[in-house]
């Protein structure tokens, strides 16, 4: 079982969405935690109506700051726009998701950071089953 943090600067959408599309996708074989380095007070409302159109519920998610910690948990980490502000761990596996902040963007626009995410965690958790198997 691979163990994957998924990191922003909020917390509040890109991350959000990523573990929740990724606890879909992974049903169990995989762990997904996500944090930001400068939460934000909620998860961003547009990302939480975005979710909810795909049956996703995150209104009860709220954002955490990225802690030693939760780095040294995750066997993957997967950064979203938070550059030198995330911290780097010796050892541990990093991809970084360019992908726009869907704070302030059009609900069409985040829709499609959703989508994007959705085909990216789709394919991280493919290639992760094939590393366990």
């Amino acid at each position: 079982m691979s163990r994957v943090l998924f990191v922003c600067v909020h917390n509040a959408g890109r991350s959000q969405m990523s573990r929740s599309l990724f606890e879909v996708e992974a049903q169990g074989r995989h762990q997904a935690r996500c944090a930001g380095t400068v939460p934000a007070a909620v998860v961003d409302p547009q990302v939480v109506s975005a979710m909810a159109e795909i049956g996703l519920d995150l209104s009860g998610r709220r954002p955490v700051p990225l802690t030693d910690e939760l780095a040294q948990w995750a066997d993957l980490v997967v950064t979203m726009g938070c550059g030198d502000r995330c911290p780097y761990i010796p050892g541990k596996r990093y991809l970084d998701w360019d992908l726009p902040d869907p704070k302030d963007l059009p609900m069409e626009q985040v829709r499609r950071v959703r989508d994007e995410i959705s085909s990216r965690v789709a394919a991280l958790v493919q290639e992760l089953d094939r590393q366990s198997d």
